[in-house]
């Protein structure tokens, strides 16, 4: 019986997330409503809330899946070695993060830096994408003086200022790719000695 109830809770949660999917390919993340994907999906409300607290925690859902499918390639790829080459690997995440205002916002708010209560999938992408960048430092390409951890921290930092500033009336008009290449140099770069 529990195998029954389970396996009918995982597809009803399916049918959500596919639902919700539709919606988002149709109308983009702000277009997301509660009473849509129920309707979609073929539930009704109270079964949405068994399953997810509210919108923001699907939305946290589909994001972080992608987020990690976007993770998944740049792992898949070799370990860049020029500057250029992690620009090049960050721009289909940076494309990603910035399709959209409010789903650059709800990355941030759930990124961890926002003291949210739980970690949940969106914030465990942010610890992924920090074990990527480390191991694309791991070789002699980029400076050594500081350890590996920081300059991830880095790479992940200048990542997020360059997308944020797209959305900076005042900043807008650089472009994200220029932007970043400049940052990561002068991050990533071995300093010479003067």
């Amino acid at each position: 019986m529990a195998k029954v109830i389970q396996k009918r809770t995982l597809e009803t949660r399916a049918r959500l997330m596919a639902a919700a999917e539709s919606i988002i390919a149709e109308g983009g993340f702000d277009a997301l409503r509660v009473e849509e994907v129920v309707l979609r999906a073929g539930t009704a409300k109270g079964t949405f809330f068994a399953h997810f607290k509210d919108k923001d925690a699907l939305m946290e859902r589909v994001v972080g899946a992608r987020i990690d499918a976007l993770l998944d390639d740049m792992e898949a790829g070799p370990p860049p070695r020029t500057i250029d080459h992690i620009v090049s690997a960050l721009t289909p995440l940076c494309a990603f993060m910035e399709s959209e205002r409010y789903l650059f916002d709800l990355i941030l708010r759930y990124s961890g830096a926002a003291a949210v209560e739980e970690i949940g999938e969106i914030a465990e992408t942010f610890g992924r994408q920090q074990q990527v960048f480390e191991r694309w430092l791991t070789a002699d390409f980029f400076r050594n003086d500081v350890p590996v951890s920081i300059l991830a921290e880095g790479i992940q930092a200048f990542l997020i200022q360059s997308v944020a500033l797209r959305f900076c009336a005042l900043h807008a008009e650089q472009a994200r790719d220029d932007r970043l290449r400049h940052y990561l140099a002068a991050w990533l770069t071995v300093p010479s000695c003067a």
